[in-house]
């Protein structure tokens, strides 16, 4: 039986990865709002509910190195024209194993489903919880195929003293026993840091197709 995507992520969350065979791998979205490409090492996964054929030939045109081709940016445009829509940024793809003990600083859950991250993140996630902390917000939800996502901000002026870092250990305490998956935008280099301190490790690229 084929892999769905959610398999594929569930796999690279233990560190089992596909083949780094220079292969792409289609599969189907998981649900209406989620398509994209994720990059492995040597290995590409397209996920869409267009016909496998298509991306195959269109991949095949390409005048470029296989390896590169499913985040080349002429195939990215191809597959955000056939499928009405909007390429985002190509992030890097980080994951966390879940962590035992209460999270560190201490947070606040908001209860208020109109604030402000709460409605920023419902556009991508689903069951959205967010805590905050002086200084800083946490948000986790439910993204692609279902994975627990996290994002974090933190305020100007509490910046360069370790915040960030806590927060995004704090989420995969707060995890309840899953992996933790974060979209780090790549040349955004000091939230790369705070995630690896963390004890993040990134696993590949991602580029998401957002409807309208």
């Amino acid at each position: 039986m084929a892999e769905s995507l959610r398999d594929i992520l569930e796999a690279a969350a233990r560190g089992v990865f596909p083949a780094a065979d220079g292969g792409v791998t289609v599969v189907p979205q998981h649900g209406e709002r989620d398509a994209g490409v994720i990059a492995f090492t040597a290995h590409s996964v397209v996920f869409t509910d267009e016909a496998e054929g298509w991306v195959r030939e269109t991949l095949g045109a390409l005048d470029c190195d296989p390896l590169a081709a499913a985040m080349h940016p002429r195939f990215l445009t191809a597959l955000a024209a056939r499928t009405g829509r909007a390429v985002d940024t190509v992030d890097v793809l980080l994951t966390g194993a879940p962590l035992p003990g209460r999270p560190e600083p201490a947070l606040e859950e908001v209860a208020d489903a109109g604030h402000p991250r709460v409605v920023s993140a419902g556009r991508r996630r689903d069951g959205v919880r967010v805590w905050t902390v002086d200084g800083g917000v946490l948000v986790l939800g439910r993204g692609v195929a279902g994975r627990l996502e996290v994002a974090v901000e933190v305020a100007e002026g509490a910046r360069h003293r370790g915040l960030g870092r806590r927060l995004v250990a704090a989420a995969r305490r707060l995890a309840g026993g899953e992996p933790v998956w974060a979209q780090v935008a790549a040349g955004n280099a000091r939230s790369l840091r705070a995630f690896q301190a963390a004890g993040y490790r990134p696993v590949g690229s991602e580029a998401l197709f957002l409807r309208p």
